[in-house]
């Protein structure tokens, strides 16, 4: 798996050049960081090169890095004080996270005639606006995987014949997937028998306090020990 891997890197990056910012392998895949600016360009490349012939794009999805590797909470004192997973964030920061940028594309790609698989990865440089080009016109498959990229991270694909929401709700704030929107959401539906419909109204769900699982070290989980 990892000589096929290299072999493909290497491939990849005899072919495109400058054109990606960086290739990695790891876990015997090959992962390839490409600018906004040759997005396009590549993936018609990758698609197009016989030697690659990435001529399916199988998924598409986003990726919020925001405090990516932070934990939100301490364990040691967790008995303590117990620790809510509806914790209160602040949209506009993730301060520690290891990227330079907080929303990513990432394309996963087939090559069925080469039996190989590759993925690309695309930053958008704009962290309160993401946008990155739409590749609906490389691959048809793009059309949906963008709109739900787009409805759920608000990632805004320049170029999408038809960018628009496609698993939320008419008139829906917010989008689910980014790590600052709450867990409970905004609003909450109900029917309304007195008007014959259903209403939305804020949300009455409170976040719930639980304990985390704790290791404990002391004489009372010890084989042979008596707690009396």
């Amino acid at each position: 798996m990892s000589e096929a891997a290299n072999r493909l890197a290497e491939r990849a990056r005899e072919i495109l050049g400058a054109k990606i910012a960086d290739c990695v392998i790891d876990r015997g895949e090959v992962t390839l960081v490409v600018p906004r600016a040759q997005l396009i360009a590549v993936c018609t490349q990758l698609r197009d090169a016989g030697s690659l012939g990435f001529e399916e794009l199988i998924d598409l999805c986003g990726i919020d890095y925001a405090d990516y590797g932070v934990d939100e909470w301490n364990s040691d004192g967790a008995p303590d004080t117990g620790f809510s997973r509806g914790v209160s964030r602040d949209a506009a920061s993730h301060a520690g996270s290891a990227h330079p940028h907080r929303f990513a594309a990432v394309y996963h790609l087939l090559s069925v005639s080469n039996n190989q698989r590759l993925r690309i990865r695309c930053y958008a440089e704009n962290d309160a606006m993401p946008v990155v080009d739409s590749v609906a016109g490389v691959w048809k498959s793009a059309d949906w995987f963008e709109r739900e990229a787009f409805d759920l991270f608000g990632i805004v694909f320049e170029g999408h014949p038809d960018l628009r929401r496609i698993l939320t709700d008419y008139g829906f704030i917010g989008h689910p997937f980014r790590k600052d929107f709450p867990l409970s959401g905004h609003v909450e539906m109900r029917y309304d028998a007195a008007r014959g419909r259903t209403v939305y109204e804020p949300v009455t769900i409170e976040p719930r306090v639980t304990q985390p699982k704790i290791i404990r070290d002391d004489h009372r989980y010890q084989p042979g020990t008596d707690d009396a």
